[in-house]
C-alpha cells in the first residue's frame, strides 16, 4: 500500500484534539491532550529468564505494508501538525529560516585530470548541483542537476566519483532519504548518462580502476519490496563493473564466504596499482585489510593486516608503501607505512607518532602529509614530510573545524573547508609546494558574526570526569538564569561534535536562545579511550555527562529547568529519550530526532546489527541488563510528569526504522501524567536525514523551534522574522 501523506489541515483535527480546536496560542497548560488511541497486544519476550512486555509490537510493521500503522501515523500527524500550526510564532520562524538558508553553499573541489568537480547550491535549491571547472579561472559548467529528477525534491545526488582522467563521472542516486543507492555513469564530453545502472548499493563508495575502464563497488543481495526497508543487511560483496556493460555481467572481486556480517569495501590507490579491501564487522573503527596487486593480472587477494582489532584507515600510497592512520598502540592515532612487497609487521615504518591531540584526518598531497588534529574538539593542522618530520602548520582563523586536504601524492594542490559556530563554511586552496593559502569560495549569510560569541567551558560528570562544552549566544545577552537554552549532544560511535556553522542554530540564537554542545564520552574527541568509556556497559556515562552538562548550564546562571531544552538525533535521540526518563524534572522540553529507542530489538532491523559495537546486545546476559536499565522504551514510567517531548522520524528511514519512534511515543503518551505535550512528527518521502530537500528541512526546523517557543514560554525579539 502507499504511505498516506498527512496534509496540515486534515478535516478531522478537532475530533482527536478536542482541547486545542480554537485559534488561541497553546499556552493553557491545564488542558490535557486527547491522544489518538493506540491499541496494545499481549506480547511478552523472555530474555535470560526475565519477562519483558512489548505491547506496541504491532507498530514495528512497515508503514507501506500495514494499514493499521499507516492510520496510526496519519492520526498522530494530524494532532501534531494542528498543534504546531496554531503556534503564532511559527510563521516568523519559518520566514527567518528561509531568509538565512538563502545563501550560496559550496563543497570542496576535487581534481581529476585537469578538471575540478564540486557541488553548489544557490540557496534554496532542494538539492545541490554538481558543477565542473575546466580550470580554476574557467566558467562553471553544470554537470548534474538533481532538482529536475522529482517535483518534490526528494531524489538526491548522493555522491559522485569522477574517473581518473575526469572524462566520466559515476554517481549515486538516493530516493526519499533511503540508504539504498543506484549508480549511473555520465559522459562529460556528451553530457549524456550512459545506460549503466547498478542497484542494491548501500554503505559503499565507487573506486575507479586506474585506466578508467570501470570501478569497484560493494552491494548486498537483492531483496523484496516488502523487506527492502526493514530486513537485515548481510552478505555484502565487492564487484567490478566495466563501463558500458549490464550489472549482471559485473565480476565478483571479493567476498567473505561463511561470514555474512562482514562488510568489505574496495579502494584503488590513485596510481591504479593497488587494491585495498577494508573489511568491517560493525560501526567500530576496527578493520581487517586485504590487498591485491593490480599490476599483476594473476595476483590473488591476501590478508595484509589481520584481526578486526584496530583502525587502519588508508591515507594513500607512494610506490609500494601504503600509508595508514591507525590507533594500534596509539589510542589518539598515529601514521604508519606498510610496504606491500615486505608486509610483515616488523617491516612496518612508524611515520608520525601518537601525540597529545587526536589525529582525526590525514591527506597525502604533494609529497607531504597534511594532518588535522583535535585539540579539545577544535582543529589544529600540521604538515609532515614522508618520514614524519614536521615541516610547519596551516594557520586557521580561530577555534573551529578544518576538513579536507584531499588530492594526489604528486600534486601539491588541495582544498580544505573551515567553519565554526559563527563562521559559514569557507573553502580554501592550499598549495603545499609554496605553503600558500588562498580563499576559493566564501558564502555570504545575512547576519553579522560579530554579534555572537562562543566560549568553551569544562564541567565535571558524576564520576569526576572532566568534559568540555561549547556555548554560543548573542553577545548582548546576560546570564539571568532564565535564558531559553538548547543543549545538544550525541555521545557515541566515535563521532566527535566539532564547531560547525548551521543556520538552524543561528536562527535559534537570533531568537534569544543559548546554544550549547556537550562533548560527551562515547565520541572521539579524546581518542579511543574516550569512545570506549561511553559504550556497552559504560553507556550510562554518556547520560551522566549530559545530565551534568544540563546542571552546569543551570548552576552557571544561563538558564533554569523550565527554560532548558535538549535535542539530539539518532544515537543522540536515544540520549535525549534516556535522560528524559532518568531526570524528567530537569528539562522543560525535549526533541528526540530519529531516536534508537528499543534497545532490546534494535539489531533485528536493517543496519541495527552493526550498532552492537557501541551498544552491546540483548543476547548477552550482562549487556542485556545494561540495555534494559536505560532503554527509552522500557523505562517510561506511568504517572510521571514528563517535559514536553517532540519525536521526529520519517517513513523511509531504513537506518533507524521508525518503529523505534512509534513505540516510544505510544508508551510516553500513555504514561504522561502532566499536561505537557508528547507528540510525534512523521515526515513523508524522507529518511534518516541525508538527501532531505531544503524545503522539507526548513519546515521541519520551523516546527521544532516553534515547539520549543511554545513550551519554554519563549518571547521572540520584536524584529525577528518580520
Amino acid at each position: 500500500m502507499h504511505v498516506r501523506v498527512q496534509h496540515r489541515f486534515a478535516p478531522f483535527f478537532c475530533l482527536i484534539f478536542v482541547a486545542a480546536c480554537g485559534n488561541q496560542k497553546s499556552d493553557d497548560k491545564s488542558k490535557e491532550f486527547d491522544y489518538p488511541p493506540t491499541r496494545t497486544v499481549d506480547q511478552v519476550d523472555i530474555y535470560h529468564g526475565i519477562e519483558v512486555e512489548d505491547p506496541y509490537r504491532w507498530l514495528e510493521a512497515d508503514i507501506r505494508n500495514s494499514e493499521d500503522v499507516a492510520n496510526w501515523v496519519e492520526a498522530q500527524n494530524a494532532l501534531t501538525f494542528h498543534y504546531l500550526d496554531r503556534i503564532p510564532e511559527r510563521g516568523r520562524i519559518e520566514k527567518r529560516l528561509t531568509e538565512l538558508w538563502d545563501y550560496e553553499r559550496y563543497s570542496m573541489p576535487v581534481k581529476y585530470g585537469d578538471r575540478y568537480f564540486y557541488y553548489h547550491n544557490d540557496g534554496l535549491q532542494n538539492q545541490s548541483v554538481l558543477y565542473m571547472l575546466a580550470s580554476l579561472d574557467a566558467e562553471p559548467e553544470i554537470l548534474i542537476d538533481p532538482n529536475a529528477w522529482s517535483d518534490d525534491g526528494t531524489i538526491a545526488l548522493a555522491a559522485m566519483y569522477p574517473s581518473p582522467d575526469g572524462s566520466l563521472v559515476a554517481y549515486l542516486v538516493q530516493d526519499s532519504g533511503s540508504d539504498w543507492r543506484t549508480a549511473s555513469v555520465l559522459n562529460i564530453a556528451t553530457g549524456e548518462s550512459l545506460p549503466d545502472r547498478l542497484e542494491w548499493l548501500k554503505f559503499t563508495g565507487l573506486s575507479w580502476a586506474g585506466d578508467g575502464s570501470g570501478f569497484y563497488y560493494s552491494r548486498y543481495p537483492a531483496t523484496s519490496d516488502e523487506e527492502k526497508f526493514q530486513a537485515l543487511n548481510r552478505n555484502m560483496k565487492v564487484y567490478f563493473h566495466r563501463v558500458g556493460t549490464p550489472q549482471e555481467d559485473d565480476v565478483l572481486a571479493f567476498e567473505t564466504p561463511g561470514q555474512p556480517d562482514w562488510g568489505p569495501r574496495a579502494t584503488v590507490t590513485d596510481d591504479g596499482r593497488h587494491l585495498v579491501i577494508t573489511i568491517a564487522i560493525g560501526t567500530d573503527d576496527r578493520y581487517q585489510i586485504g590487498y591485491r596487486d593490480l599490476t599483476d593480472p594473476d595476483a590473488e587477494t591476501f590478508t595484509l593486516i589481520p584481526g578486526f582489532e584496530h583502525d587502519y584507515s588508508l591515507i594513500g600510497n607512494v610506490g609500494a608503501e601504503l600509508y595508514f592512520r591507525t590507533n594500534d598502540g596509539a589510542p589518539r592515532n598515529r601514521i604508519v607505512a606498510v610496504n606491500v612487497r615486505h608486509p610483515a609487521r616488523p617491516e612496518w615504518r612508524n611515520v608520525v607518532d601518537e601525540g597529545a591531540e587526536v589525529l582525526s584526518g590525514v591527506g597525502l598531497v604533494g609529497g607531504r602529509l597534511i594532518a588535522e588534529f583535535m585539540q579539545d574538539a577544535w582543529s589544529v593542522v600540521r604538515i609532515f614530510d614522508l618520514d614524519g618530520a614536521q615541516l610547519g602548520s596551516v594557520d586557521l582563523p580561530g577555534i573551529g573545524t578544518a576538513k579536507g586536504f584531499y588530492g594526489y601524492a604528486d600534486d601539491p594542490e588541495t582544498f580544505f573547508r573551515y567553519t565554526s559556530f559563527t563562521t559559514p563554511p569557507r573553502i580554501y586552496r592550499y598549495d603545499a609546494a609554496k605553503d600558500a593559502i588562498s580563499l576559493f569560495r566564501e558564502p555570504a549569510v545575512a547576519f553579522d558574526p560579530a554579534d555572537f560569541v562562543t566560549e568553551q567551558v569544562f564541567f565535571f560528570s558524576k564520576d569526576g570526569t572532566r568534559v568540555p562544552m561549547f556555548i554560543t549566544h548573542r553577545r548582548d545577552i546576560t546570564r539571568n538564569g532564565r535564558r531559553p537554552t538548547m543543549l545538544y549532544g550525541y555521545g557515541g560511535f566515535n563521532s566527535s561534535q566539532r564547531p560547525a556553522f548551521s543556520v538552524t542554530r543561528l536562527a535559534w540564537m537570533e531568537m534569544g536562545g543559548v546554544y550549547a554542545v556537550a562533548n560527551l564520552r562515547g565520541g572521539g574527541e579524546y581518542g579511543e579511550e574516550w569512545h570506549q568509556a561511553g559504550t556497552r556497559l559504560n553507556k550510562q556515562n554518556v547520560f551522566d555527562d549530559f545530565i551534568a552538562a544540563a546542571e552546569y548550564l543551570i548552576d552557571a546562571g544561563y538558564t533554569s529547568s523550565e527554560k532548558l531544552a535538549i535535542f539530539g538525533g539518532s544515537n543522540g535521540g536515544l540520549l535525549v529519550a534516556a535522560v528524559v526518563n532518568q531526570r524528567p524534572e530537569l528539562f522543560g522540553a525535549a526533541i528526540a530526532a530519529v531516536p534508537v529507542a528499543d534497545m532490546l530489538r534494535f539489531d533485528r532491523f536493517t543496519a541495527g546489527r552493526f550498532w552492537t559495537d557501541d551498544y552491546g546486545s540483548s543476547d548477552d546476559p550482562e549487556e542485556f541488563r545494561a540495555l534494559y536499565a536505560y532503554s527509552p522504551l522500557h523505562n517510561v514510567r506511568s504517572g510521571v510528569k514528563y517535559p514536553a517531548v517532540l519525536v521526529t522520524t520519517a517513513d523511509t528511514d531504513d537506518r533507524v526504522v521508525p518503529a523505534h519512534s512509534f513505540k516510544y511515543t505510544a508508551a510516553l503518551q500513555a504514561a504522561q501524567a502532566g499536561p505537557e505535550p508528547v507528540l510525534i512528527r512523521v515526515e513523508t518521502r524522507a529518511g534518516h536525514g541525508s538527501g532531505k530537500p531544503t524545503e522539507k528541512t526548513i519546515r521541519d526546523y520551523a516546527d521544532r523551534w516553534a515547539f520549543l517557543v511554545d513550551n519554554l514560554d519563549m518571547q521572540l525579539p520584536e524584529g525577528f522574522g518580520r
